[in-house]
Parts: C-alpha cells; structure tokens; sequence
C-alpha cells in the first residue's frame, strides 16, 4: 500500500515546480465539474419537483368524486360474518358526466356487490374515470421524491463527463512520462521499459 502524506487543503492550486500544466488543467476540471454537478443536479431536482407538484395540484382541484351505480352483480362471493378482509375485485359501474353523457367503466369493489350498488368513482373534466388523487402531503412527498431522483440524474452527466476529461488527461500525462523517460534512458545508456 503506498503511503500517502497529510492532506493539504486546497492542495491542486498551491504552487509546486513539479506541477505540470496538466495538472493545473486537471484542477480546474475538477473544480467546473463539481460546480456544474450541483448547479445542474440543484435545478433540475427543483424544476422537476415544483412540475410534479403543480400537476398533482391541478389534479386535486379537477378531479371529482361522483357517485356511480354497479351496472352488474360484482363476481365473487360477499363475505360472511361482515369481515372486511379488505379483497377487492374489478366491476362494471356507470356513472353520469359532468356534461350530462352516461359513461362505464371498471372499478374495484368488495366481491358479491349487487347490481345498482352505489360506488364513489373519481372523474376528470371531461368525465373520465381517473384514480382518486392524492392528498397534499402524498403530493409533496412524490413532488420530492421525483425532483431528487431527477436532479441525481442530471447530476451523473457533468460527472461522466468530467471523468472522461480526467482520463485523456491521465492519458496524455503519461505519454509525456514515457517521452521523459525515454529521453533520459539515452542519457543514461540503458533502456527504461
């Protein structure tokens, strides 16, 4: 393992006559990617979460519950004994628009429902069955969760990026090496690989 000195702050920008400009390069690389990595990773997460948001906003202010009747019997048997175990099966309802259209459409329901049973079915403008949306705190916790997942996505791209640059840098560092080397194994009278 090879041992490693006490770290320096700020040490790719101290003066040092070893320092190649490469390596001056290389720091400030670093530097422009780590900035563009959280001002790119920054916006997007918050451009992204205040998009959600306002969708799910709109979709909790457009969104109407309706009361629509079972068309048919639901299948299944009803529960006996009154015990909700909470089963849920897909039924046949119709419901009336906001314009006045008779719509159907398929809901879940407690199995063995009988025909005509009133069911709350959630609608859009244009009387669509749509899920109910969901609550102010439901929408912040997914306005967030999306916004952070997006912002880490967009934050990879100055990252990948940058590595590319460090490794044609490392590249090119080494190819001087090998001419250095080399130069000084004339010198020296002895080839160096």
């Amino acid at each position: 393992m090879a041992f490693r000195g006490p770290k320096v702050w700020l040490w790719r920008w101290r003066r040092n006559p070893l320092k190649r400009r490469a390596d001056t390069v290389e720091s400030w690389v670093v530097l422009g990617v780590w900035a563009l990595t959280v001002l790119a990773g920054t916006l997007a997460a918050s451009a992204t979460a205040d998009s959600v948001g306002q969708g799910l906003a709109r979709e909790r202010v457009e969104w109407r519950p309706l009361v629509g009747r079972l068309t048919e019997r639901a299948p299944g048997k009803t529960p006996s004994g009154g015990s909700s175990s909470g089963d849920k099966v897909w039924a046949k309802v119709g419901w009336t628009g906001p314009d006045g259209s008779a719509h159907t459409g398929q809901v879940r329901v407690g199995p063995g429902s009988a025909a005509g049973t009133p069911v709350e079915v959630w609608t859009d403008r244009r009387g669509r069955l749509v899920t109910r949306p969901v609550s102010a705190s439901q929408a912040r916790l997914r306005a967030s969760l999306v916004g952070a997942l997006a912002g880490v996505g967009v934050a990879t791209l100055p990252l990948a990026g940058g590595r590319v640059v460090r490794a044609g840098l490392e590249r090119r560092r080494m190819d001087q090496w090998d001419v250095e080397w080399a130069r000084f194994a004339v010198l020296w009278g002895r080839p160096t690989s």
